[in-house]
């Protein structure tokens, strides 16, 4: 085997070989082009980082001395052996793909040299194992396109029904028949047409995302072992019991106690799993931490950003002041500033000057150089991100085991203490306690034989699988729902004709007619509030802002349909359904959206920095930045308005009359 040569390899855009986007495992909308040279580097020579479930261990750790730490002989393979430590390598494969999308990082010399220093030969085992892989990997897409595919099947035998749908939905009393209809029908298949069809959706639905949280993400393994931790934690039989033998009245009480009770002052079935899953974070976090300690190699250093991670908010304020009025780095800050112990030495402070300066010609450059000198630089910034979220995570803790916490949890939940009453009189809620234990049963015994591979040679049985889990149980759910409407004594029909009247309301407006604005400008000028001149050129400095803004977003929109990009929205029938329906206006939303990408942004940064190069999120997050202004440029700026300020309060007073019932 040869590997190729390294300008395929180091460019977003160079690909060729065998290991193309069908090979991508992670999802299919993050497949990025790369070399069949990274994939056999990945599969049989690197060592993953990342940990798989412990059974997934215990089951080929015998098998992973034989296979890795042997002779490398060529000793004929053993028939179908456990494709050990898989997680770890596709995780790994996708996350270098990620890297090579940066043009900066994938021209560096760094990763050049990783992905084609120390060139092997495989013997006959690892091709062989290596085949299997590739084989596994294209099996895994298969499942995923097939879900997209069966998506856009079903969506398109729903065109023929959403229109009706969406207009029964749509029109007066569209919710309160819905569920007037629920409340009629035993059974799903007793449904009218259009509701079947959108159930039968709604089933291929929900089996993909279980499929992609369980079975198809990079963190699928530990998201489906921390759900099976918290679902052997609950006593289900015990709630059951409760909720079926104790009254109505004292329901509420014993799933309260049950949930909240500290037995002997020890911690509450509520603090044991909130606290299980935050403490498996802050582990993660501290480990961390302890690695980082020996590359940094000065406690000094370490110990000052760990005291600003700890210290009061008043200091951190001071901190953060100082550092935005010097215009410099928040960790240069933090270790000149004499409000933590100890002060830096003159050399300490000339290390920290000097790695600065590296690092901030090292995020503009992709010089080798610039880099080994900003390593350092690197390290603490890593080190106080986090030490700031090992903090966050502490308070959360500590938060969750403080007593006023679980009384808050009694008092909010003794503000639904009637209406639950009412459901658990009338209703046999108990059995669904059974029912929903049994579909979690079901999801980890189909996943653990997804995750066996028992399945993969054929696509079709894995999509089906998780297809026929969601048909088992759907009768229950729906038997759940219909249950709960028919004895509600008229408790969700309120609740629907209340969210009625909200889309009555954003259609149609307020039920006394619109507010007269004519009326209130008048009176303002008439008042001498306002001056009428400035408050008309403000007026028409909006409408034409609101005119220019219509056409940027229809532009944008238009660019959007002509690039033919598909996506998991095209594939759902919700497409029958539009802003105007429920009385909103498209650009307010696309305007939500915008704010909503800049916060997605800053999270995603925050995330990446824990395992990721500072230097390369630095990069990836200047980048974002750019794209983000790209996606914003030629957005009309809303005009300055002052006049029309002043008319806020007689405004307030006028809107509170109309919307008066």
């Amino acid at each position: 085997m040869k590997t190729s040569s390294s300008g395929g390899l180091l460019t977003p855009g160079g690909g060729g070989g065998k290991d193309d986007d069908s090979s991508s495992v992670s999802s299919v909308s993050t497949v990025a082009s790369t070399d069949v040279s990274v994939s056999n580097r990945l599969s049989v020579h690197l060592t993953p980082s990342r940990s798989a479930s412990a059974n997934r261990h215990s089951r080929s750790a015998s098998r992973s001395r034989l296979s890795l730490h042997s002779d490398r002989g060529d000793s004929p393979p053993v028939d179908q052996p456990q494709l050990w430590r898989e997680d770890q390598r596709v995780s790994l494969r996708a996350y270098v793909r990620n890297l090579l999308k940066n043009i900066h990082i994938a021209s560096s010399g760094a990763m050049r040299l990783f992905l084609t220093d120390g060139h092997i030969k495989l013997n006959k085992e690892e091709e062989y194992d290596e085949e299997r892989r590739r084989i596994a990997d294209q099996a895994r897409v298969e499942e995923q396109m097939k879900f997209f595919e069966i998506a856009r099947s079903r969506a398109r035998e729903l065109d023929v029904y959403m229109e009706g749908f969406r207009r029964e939905i749509v029109e007066a009393n569209g919710l309160t028949n819905l569920f007037a209809e629920i409340k009629e029908k035993n059974h799903i298949s007793e449904l009218s047409p259009s509701y079947q069809k959108f159930a039968e959706w709604a089933r291929i639905e929900v089996a993909a995302t279980i499929y992609h949280l369980f079975l198809a993400e990079d963190n699928s393994p530990e998201l489906f072992a921390q759900m099976k931790r918290i679902h052997s934690l609950i006593p289900y039989a015990v709630l059951k019991n409760i909720i079926r033998i104790a009254n109505p009245a004292a329901v509420m009480s014993g799933v309260l106690d049950l949930f909240l009770a500290q037995p002997f002052k020890s911690r509450s079935l509520m603090q044991r799993v909130f606290g299980m899953a935050i403490s498996d974070g802050i582990n993660h976090t501290q480990k961390a931490i302890d690695a980082l300690w020996p590359k940094v190699g000065d406690a000094v250093l370490c110990d000052k950003i760990k005291q600003f991670a700890e210290a009061s908010d008043d200091v951190r304020e001071i901190i953060r002041e100082d550092a935005a009025q010097d215009d410099v780095d928040l960790l240069v800050s933090i270790l000149r500033s004499e409000l933590l112990e100890p002060e830096l030495t003159p050399e300490q402070i000339g290390t920290v000057f000097n790695a600065y300066v590296a690092w901030t010609n090292a995020v503009n450059n992709v010089d080798d150089e610039m880099r080994q000198g900003a390593v350092l630089f690197s390290h603490l910034k890593q080190l106080l991100k986090l030490y700031t979220r090992r903090r966050d995570k502490m308070m959360m803790q500590a938060l969750i085991e403080e007593p006023v916490t679980l009384q808050l949890f009694r008092d909010l939940f003794h503000i639904f203490y009637e209406p639950l009453v009412r459901v658990y009189k009338s209703a046999n809620v108990y059995n669904s306690i059974t029912d929903f234990a049994h579909f979690v049963d079901d999801i980890i015994a189909v996943v653990e034989k997804a995750q066996k591979q028992d399945l993969a040679s054929d696509p079709n049985k894995t999509v089906q699988a998780f297809i026929d889990l969601c048909a088992r149980h759907e009768d229950n759910f729906f038997k759940f729902i219909h249950e709960v409407h028919l004895h509600d004594n008229g408790l969700f029909s309120s609740l629907m004709a209340w969210i009625e009247d909200i889309l009555a309301f954003l259609r149609n407006g307020p039920k006394r007619g619109a507010l007269d604005m004519n009326r209130l400008f008048e009176d303002a000028v008439e008042s001498g509030v306002i001056d009428a001149a400035k408050a008309k050129a403000e007026i028409d400095s909006l409408i034409r802002w609101q005119a220019d803004r219509k056409r940027w977003h229809e532009g944008k929109t238009r660019q959007k349909m002509a690039s033919g990009r598909e996506n998991w929205q095209e594939a759902t029938p919700m497409g029958g359904f539009s802003a105007l329906d429920f009385g909103l206006e498209p650009e307010d939303l696309a305007d939500l959206a915008i704010d909503d990408a800049e916060m997605d942004e800053d999270l995603a940064f925050e995330e990446e920095g824990d395992e990721a190069d500072m230097i390369v999120a630095e990069q990836q997050r200047r980048s974002r930045q750019a794209e983000m202004l790209r996606r914003t440029a030629g957005m009309p700026v809303k005009p300055p308005i002052a006049e029309l300020h002043k008319m806020g309060d007689s405004f307030l007073v006028a809107l509170k009359n109309v919307l008066a019932d």
